[in-house]
């Protein structure tokens, strides 16, 4: 996220969307710069391409700012509304598309200064994860990615999702156990 040399606090967010409400495109333009790398990011992680995901990330920023009238702060904070908008715009560029390919971004690795076999180690490591994630069902991998690669709240996966706390718990929860499955039958083959 981009910071203007200060620390924001809820009550800047809170400004800014409110003069965004009030159609303020500057205010708008300030909240894209603090989340277009967020957002780019997650898609990029659901369709696995730059040209994809970009247009994607311009489609959502352009669709909040079509409906930001409609935005209510509830328990969701900005970024988990804008979040719920991508999630819709992917279901779409699937069913567009009948094609389930996933995650086909390339994960780097976390520690870059480590030794050239470590950052090795890690890249496969993560493809392994990263092709057992690939099996998982759509809503599942959504959830993984939401709570592991962006690290929301349960109660904003819900909000961003439209299901419960509970539900969504379960639905990491099945997929944890499924990637378990498929990560120890890929440790068999080796």
């Amino acid at each position: 996220m981009h910071e203007e040399g200060h620390a924001r606090t809820k009550g800047d967010d809170a400004l800014l969307i409110q003069r965004a409400i009030s159609r303020d495109a500057d205010a708008f333009g300030k909240l894209y710069d603090m989340y277009v790398d967020r957002v780019y990011r997650h898609l990029y992680y659901r369709v696995g391409n730059v040209a994809d995901a970009e247009d994607l990330t311009q489609q959502v920023f352009l669709k909040a700012w079509q409906a930001i009238d409609r935005y209510k702060k509830t328990a969701s904070p900005f970024v988990a509304w804008l979040m719920t908008i991508s999630h819709n715009l992917v279901v779409d560029f699937y069913r567009t598309k009948k094609d389930k390919t996933y995650l086909e971004a390339e994960v780097t690795a976390n520690d870059l200064a480590s030794s050239p076999e470590r950052i090795a180690e890690a890249r496969y490591v993560q493809q392994q994860l990263r092709r057992a994630i690939l099996q998982l069902r759509g809503e599942q991998q959504q959830v993984v990615l939401l709570r592991f690669i962006e690290g929301f709240r349960y109660a904003e996966i819900a909000a961003i999702l439209g299901k419960s706390e509970g539900a969504i718990r379960v639905i990491l929860h099945r997929a944890l156990a499924r990637l378990r499955q498929i990560l120890e039958k890929e440790r068999e083959r080796c």
